[in-house]
Order: structure tokens, then sequence, then C-alpha cells
């Protein structure tokens, strides 16, 4: 099975948004999310626009974290939702049914809402603390993933769970041996010495191990 490997954009004191990106891509991931909080569409939007062009060229998915009506004006491939999002099923009535959509989970029912919703994945976390992300749920780890990957199954629930939250290189065979569909990713690759060759490198362990 083809894992999924999301890239969700993000910047420190030597990259932008918008690098952070293109190294993701020239690492040779084909899944980005450009995630930009406290900031207005109209700030978000040339950076969508670039962004979205770097991701055509690439032949990779695009996708705008919580901006629905910026999804559908860029025509985005699709949106991430967080828990204080716009609920999914709110979005799917606004976009239709060609787009993606992904919902944040921490827990089995909030998972099984998402899918009963019409999300196409989940986005399930965190594993650990991270600083990307502000008022976070209960802390998952191994454990916690297991349990909901064993509780969708019992529920015949078929929809990817994409781990994320402070996942670093060594956590990953660990993190997919739990039954989730793939990984998303951000810090892990931007602190490294050299981001691209890093998102090379974490390709190759979620694809063969």
């Amino acid at each position: 099975m083809r894992r999924m490997i999301q890239f969700i954009s993000h910047y420190n004191e030597r990259y932008g948004y918008l690098d952070s990106v293109r190294m993701a891509l020239e690492g040779g991931c084909r899944w980005i999310q450009l995630r930009v909080k406290d900031a207005t569409d109209d700030q978000v939007r040339p950076m969508a626009v670039e962004a979205q062009r770097m991701c055509r060229e690439a032949g990779a998915t695009f996708i705008i974290d919580d901006r629905v009506e910026l999804v559908r004006e860029l025509g985005a491939d699709g949106v991430h939702l967080g828990l204080k999002d716009m609920p999914v099923a709110e979005a799917r009535r606004i976009l239709g049914d060609r787009f993606i959509i992904g919902g944040t989970a921490n827990t089995f029912d909030q998972a099984r809402a998402h899918y009963e919703a019409s999300a196409n994945y989940i986005g399930c976390g965190p594993f650990r603390f991270t600083t990307t992300k502000k008022n976070l749920s209960p802390i998952l780890g191994l454990d916690g993933y297991r349990s909901i990957m064993e509780m969708m199954r019992e529920h015949a629930i078929d929809i990817p769970v994409v781990a994320i939250g402070g996942i670093e290189e060594s956590d990953i065979p660990s993190i997919l041996a739990t039954g989730v569909s793939g990984i998303a990713l951000s810090g892990v690759v931007l602190r490294a010495a050299d981001p691209v060759l890093k998102m090379k490198q974490i390709i190759n362990i979620t694809q063969h191990g």
C-alpha cells in the first residue's frame, strides 16, 4: 500500500511559507497543505496562487487549510478543516463533490462524524506536543492511534487516516504500524540542514520501511 505523505506549510527564521512548499515538492512530496493562521484571505491569496502553481507544475495535490471560499475561488484541490473551523458537512454543501475535504480528529467519535459528513480523509493527532498548533487536543501517542484504528475497523469505517503532530523521522515506522494511512509533517523537514534531502529520506522510509 502506498502511504500518504502530506506536507503542511510553515516558516522559520530561514524559510518562508512558499520556500517550505517549494522544498517539499523538490523532495518528492505530492500532497501540500497551505496552512497560514492569523491572516486574512486577502493576505493568503497571493501565496495560495503561487503555491497552487508550483503544485500544478509538480503534479501535486494542493489543499488549503480552513479557507473554504478561497478554495472555491482558486479551484484548489481541496480544504482541510480543523475542529474549530467550518463543519465538514457545510463545506461539502458549498464545495460539492469535486473537492477533497479533510477533517481534524482527536477521537474516534470525531473521526466517525467526519466520515458520516462525507470527509475524504482524517488528519488525526496530535501524536505529541508541537509548537505549530495552538490549543492542542490531548496527545494521542501510539496507543491512541491503535485504539482509534481498531474502533474504525470494528465499525467498518473505511477512510484514510493521516497521523499529524510533532512527528519525527524516527517515529514514522512505529506510527505506520498502527494502521494509519500516512503521515503529515512540517517542522521535521524545515529544521533539517537540507530540507529537500530530508523530505526524500522521509518518503523513502514511509514507502519502503
